[in-house]
């Protein structure tokens, strides 16, 4: 039987010369969404990469005396790096200016023009350098930009234009009838009513003033302006309209795009209309996330709290800051970084719930049953309330990532494990011991190995380490996610293997001091 198909895209990223926490935010998420899928069984395609073009990246180069291609080429094996150390296990990485991709765009944007979706004309706007965007007077916040309150200045050129006022009453058709389409409901209501309903303008799609980018092929005068070059990349990466073709047609429409909440216009208004001037089906959902900033404020190197995140990685371990980052911030809303609050959540949870109920079962089992796994049949209500709570596990967190609920999964996963720290207290492994109740201590210590392996199985898309290390412990073969439905498959007779505590507890820095 085929699998099903799961393709999951982050946006491209603008190359910036100084990664901080927020940027590995919606990466992160989107891998552990990956893993999932493939945990389940899924052919996942998860797409992610930069954003290369534009006129603020030939400045940049200019000013470091290289030319624009250096100095993008020094961030990416820098970006790609950080991927790597936070464990994301992407299917494919682009570049705007890989070749494959600049021919897709300048296919797409003559395709676009011969059909009469773009035409020529004059562009006279105020427009963002830093953030590449052009604002009406309306949208502008005391007379700056409204994403990054810089000063915009009025720029006018000759431009190409898509007919973006075209698609207007298709688009709002199109949302109206798939409720699923923009996430959460408060972003949607958002573009409906500060964005389309006022109405929508025809879109500049070229430049003149500057010539880092995708040339037009029929007028070498202009080169291709980002919302054509960067959203194409959704397709390009597939191989539309390229030599090889398979990708695109064995996995889209994307299942899902995650974007941060600042550029779902783009993604919500612009790239539809592309989409349905090609005639290609629109992405199942795009999901807009909030934003990740340092103790409420703004993430800079000015402020004084910038740290590159694997020094983070370094000093609490990459598993550490996956879990942070999942399980402390409300997908959709905006969320806290605070290293207090890292140190909290790792003592509090990885430390306490799960490194010492790993360490102290295994140690029990080592020290009454020298380390090999046994069970008997001496079952008391106690342990049908904690099997009842592992077997129900997966359906409650398979629920959860279907809606996107990540903390709400993670917490589940988590509930295991505190189930099974009160269950020790309940059952009292030591007591029995004492008596001498051999056949009794078989079946809690069972109960609790098994529950740990239900739940280390099940937090691999989360914490891939942790995960591996528990389940290395264990000594188990029983690691697939299509054992975890029924308890009691732990194999009896396997002895775990050598063991130490996952997570060592953190004194806060002020404490230490």
């Amino acid at each position: 039987m085929e699998k099903k198909k799961y393709y999951i895209t982050t946006p491209i990223y603008y190359p910036s010369a100084n990664f901080h926490i927020g940027h590995c935010y919606t990466t992160v998420i989107a891998d552990a969404i990956a893993r999932f899928k493939k945990l389940e069984g899924y052919d996942v395609f998860f797409l992610t990469g930069s954003d290369e073009h534009g006129l603020k990246i030939q400045k940049k180069a200019e000013e470091a005396g290289v030319t624009p291609k250096e100095y993008v080429d020094k961030i990416i094996d820098d970006a790609k790096d950080l991927w790597k150390s936070l464990d994301i296990n992407y299917d494919k990485f682009i570049r705007t200016t890989d070749d494959y991709h600049k021919e897709t765009v300048q296919k797409i944007f003559k395709k676009l023009y011969d059909q009469g979706d773009i035409y020529k004309g004059e562009y006279k706007g105020l427009y963002c350098t830093p953030c590449e965007s052009f604002w009406t007077e309306s949208q502008l916040v005391d007379g700056k930009c409204p994403d990054c309150g810089r000063d915009v200045n009025m720029v006018s050129e000759e431009a190409y234009f898509f007919r973006l006022s075209k698609y207007q009453d298709r688009l709002v058709e199109y949302i109206e009838s798939h409720p699923e389409f923009i996430e959460p409901v408060s972003r949607k209501n958002e573009m409906i009513n500060n964005f389309i309903k006022p109405g929508l303008e025809d879109l500049c799609v070229s430049r003149t003033t500057f010539n880092w980018g995708i040339p037009v092929t029929f007028d070498s005068k202009h080169i291709v302006y980002v919302w054509i070059d960067a959203l194409s990349n959704y397709i390009s990466a597939l191989g539309y309209l390229g030599r090889d073709d398979s990708l695109f047609k064995k996995y889209w429409p994307a299942d899902l795009h995650i974007v941060g909440k600042e550029i779902v216009r783009f993604h919500t208004i612009i790239w539809p209309c592309i989409l349905m001037a090609l005639d290609l089906p629109l992405p199942k959902q795009i999901f807009g996330h909030g934003w990740l900033v340092i103790n409420g404020g703004k993430i800079s190197k000015s402020l004084g709290n910038y740290r590159d995140p694997r020094e983070y990685i370094k000093e609490y371990g990459v598993d550490a800051i996956r879990y942070y980052l999942l399980r402390e911030v409300p997908f959709g809303s905006d969320g806290t970084f605070s290293e207090d609050l890292l140190i909290t959540r790792y003592n509090t949870d990885l430390a306490n719930t799960v490194g010492n109920l790993v360490n102290r079962t295994l140690s029990m089992l080592n020290k009454y049953f020298e380390g090999v796994v046994v069970n008997s049949n001496v079952e008391t209500e106690f342990d049908k309330d904690l099997i009842s709570l592992v077997e129900g596990t997966k359906a409650k967190v398979q629920s959860y990532m279907d809606k996107l609920e990540i903390p709400e999964a993670l917490d589940s996963i988590f509930d295991i494990f505190r189930r099974c720290n009160k269950y020790i207290d309940e059952t009292a492994p030591w007591a029995l011991a004492k008596e001498d109740n051999k056949d009794r201590l078989k079946n809690v210590l069972y109960n609790l190995l098994e529950s740990i392996r239900v739940g280390a199985i099940l937090l691999e898309p989360f914490l891939i380490n942790t995960s591996k290390e528990i389940l290395r412990q264990l000594n188990t073969k029983k690691t697939g996610y299509d054992t975890i439905d029924k308890f009691g498959t732990l194999e009896e007779g396997i002895k775990i293997n050598d063991f130490k505590p996952i997570f060592m507890r953190i004194e806060k820095k002020n404490e230490q001091e």
